[in-house]
């Protein structure tokens, strides 16, 4: 009896243990993670039964406030007076599906809060206060986006290649994110079951960004870095020709059992200056394996790919451009060929590709994107302020101002000759047809650029998914990267 009473006792002490253990993970180790959960009632009620501050953009347009709801069990509505223009950027903050965007990366300031103790009379008094987030982006380069876009699925990235300020971002298909937070059970169920619905035909959801959330291979624009990796990582083959093609045969390279061709099976070869302009697919498919995979990878992630952009927005491993990560097809060097020309194991964001031209444009320093500058409570105090910081230093003066050049005469006799540049804007740019599909039946249309490239002050990144075989990036990407240019450089 003494023994069974031992036994019993020692399995309650076990289980009061097994308690104990669970109420102090409970309570201590996922306390945190409990009470800011979307879901947790208090976190809902704090966010819809008090304003939260205003979003606006750097040109004072209100993209996001808090009115009193007329329906519903909360007293608050969030509401979004751009609807779809800023979506991705701002984000949303709903009583069902918690926030994204800015509203998301920012809440700490947008919320409710007590208002910071400067005073005596702060220190006696409990106050609640809200702060406004001023964003980068600009309203008027947003709007010229969409305008050039002209309803096509696709994206545009306009930055200070100065200071990494995101200038615009904007990506088709969108939508409206004000039923989201509608105080209407249903309308939220079905506004978030749209919105996140890939739509026929493209295999795009509209809450999904083209722009910093998806990846697209970048085609004959990654020849930038391909250019750079030369002179950083073999500048003994910057002037050494690369030997002429109009389709490179099957069993050149390890691995390869089809043709790598020209676009449209043109003839061509030589040296980097002869082979960018025209933008020479089999001599950079040579040279790239040339310079060797640890070379181009080294570079590729100097310029950022294969690492998370310091976006100061939510983060997903689908904002991660890739370069033969991971490991591509067993390290065939095919496929280190296919990849040097953007194809293949190469694949990147509009966003990315626009810190390239930030990049080779800011003499080599690839400057932190961000999409806010400052948080200001509500007497118009300064609370924060964004501090441009360099991001990765992708290469070095000499080779960013060699590529420059590069990037001037694609403009001047190259690929994007034909485009209507003007001539006082100064621009560098390098035009990118990827071809996609099964049996390469469609093109993914590219153009990053920057201006001037004397003093540059603007870099831009233009995406046009599922394209017709026979266009091309200049023809599809190049006027609105045209338009946006010059868009940017009006601007006070």
């Amino acid at each position: 009896m003494g023994r069974r009473i031992r036994l019993m006792g020692l399995a309650m002490l076990l289980c009061f243990g097994v308690l104990l253990l669970q109420l102090t993970n409970i309570q201590v180790v996922k306390a945190h993670s409990y009470a800011s959960a979307p879901g947790n009632p208090a976190v809902i009620a704090q966010r819809t039964n008090q304003p939260r501050g205003i979003i606006q953009s750097g040109d004072g347009v209100v993209l996001a406030d808090s009115v009193p709801a007329t329906a519903g069990i909360y007293k608050y509505q969030r509401q979004y007076p751009t609807a779809g223009l800023f979506v991705h950027v701002v984000g949303y903050i709903s009583p069902i599906y918690g926030s994204t965007g800015v509203e998301a990366s920012y809440n700490q300031y947008l919320v409710a809060h007590n208002k910071p103790i400067k005073t005596l009379g702060d220190l006696l008094t409990t106050t609640t206060v809200t702060d406004t987030v001023t964003m980068t982006l600009n309203s008027v380069l947003q709007k010229d986006a969409v305008a050039q876009l002209h309803g096509r699925d696709g994206a545009v990235v306009v930055l200070d290649p100065n200071t990494g300020a995101v200038e615009a971002m904007y990506s088709n298909p969108t939508y409206d994110p004000n039923p989201l937070t509608a105080n209407d059970t249903k309308a939220e169920q079905a506004a978030f079951l749209a919105a996140n619905t890939r739509q026929p035909g493209t295999g795009f959801a509209p809450a999904v960004s083209l722009a910093y959330q998806d990846i697209f291979p970048p085609g004959s624009t990654f020849k930038t870095v391909t250019s750079a990796a030369t002179y950083d990582h073999a500048p003994q083959l910057v002037n050494v020709p690369m030997p002429g093609y109009s389709c490179i045969p099957p069993h050149t390279f390890g691995g390869q059992t089809t043709p790598l061709c020209n676009y449209g099976s043109a003839y061509c070869g030589g040296t980097i200056a002869v082979m960018l302009p025209p933008s020479c697919d089999t001599g950079f498919a040579v040279l790239g394996t040339k310079v060797g995979a640890p070379g181009m990878e080294a570079e590729a992630a100097s310029f950022g790919f294969n690492q998370q952009p310091p976006l100061d927005l939510p983060h997903s491993a689908f904002q991660v451009s890739r370069f033969l990560q991971p490991t591509c097809y067993q390290n065939a060097e095919v496929y280190l060929a296919f990849s040097s020309i953007g194809q293949k194991c190469t694949i990147a964001s509009p966003l990315q590709m626009a810190l390239v031209a930030a990049g080779i444009a800011d003499n080599g320093a690839i400057m932190a994107p961000h999409v806010v500058s400052e948080v200001r409570d509500s007497q118009g105090a300064l609370v924060s302020t964004y501090k441009p910081t360099r991001w990765l230093q992708a290469t070095t003066p000499a080779t960013a101002a060699a590529v420059s050049l590069l990037m001037q005469h694609v403009v001047q006799y190259g690929t994007a000759a034909g485009v209507g540049f003007p001539p006082q804007d100064q621009v560098a740019a390098k035009t990118g047809t990827a071809q996609v599909g099964v049996g390469n039946t469609a093109t993914t249309d590219w153009m990053i650029a920057f201006a001037p490239a004397s003093h540059p002050k603007v870099a831009v990144a233009v995406i046009v998914p599922n394209q017709a075989l026979s266009q091309t990036g200049a023809e599809v990407a190049g006027p609105i990267v045209n338009a946006m240019i010059q868009a940017a450089l009006a601007l006070p």
